[in-house]
């Protein structure tokens, strides 16, 4: 029996802040589907390049009171990195908390507006550890 990976979906609260900062992160929207009936929006976005491989956003247009909560979303999303440091640094430079800085130069966790925890992971082996990141505490949880 085949099968095959389709996407990701998570549920967002406020869908402009959502795509905003799964855009820092480089996804790009690649399909729109909104249903009128159903009063909800899909957004799928992706890494340029892995267009078959995105993550859903799913916003409700009469809003979702469980949101944000951790009861409401799973585990993580997981994305390589080219440069861990430089992608934590884009994140902060533009508000992203990061909760568990890449001390070990290897992997990190922020969390988006919906509370849906993301590992950031460095491509190939560990990059050296290097400060602010070595000294760097978590904040929250992931």
């Amino acid at each position: 029996m085949k099968i095959r990976y389709l996407h990701t979906m998570v549920r967002v609260l406020d869908l402009d802040k959502s795509m905003a900062f799964y855009a820092l992160l480089g996804l790009k929207e690649t399909r729109r589907y909104e249903s009128e009936q159903g009063r909800f929006t899909l957004i799928f976005m992706a890494p340029e390049g892995q267009e078959d491989c995105p993550v859903e956003l799913t916003w409700n247009w009469d809003g979702d009171a469980g949101l944000p909560s951790d009861s409401r979303h799973f585990g993580h999303l997981a994305y390589e990195v080219e440069d861990i440091y430089a992608m934590c640094q884009h994140l902060m430079d533009n508000g992203v908390t990061i909760n568990r800085p890449p001390r070990d130069g290897r992997m990190a966790f922020v969390r988006s507006p919906d509370n849906v925890s993301i590992e950031l992971l460095q491509a190939g082996g560990a990059l050296a550890p290097a400060e602010p990141w070595v000294s760097m505490e978590n904040t929250g949880h992931w």
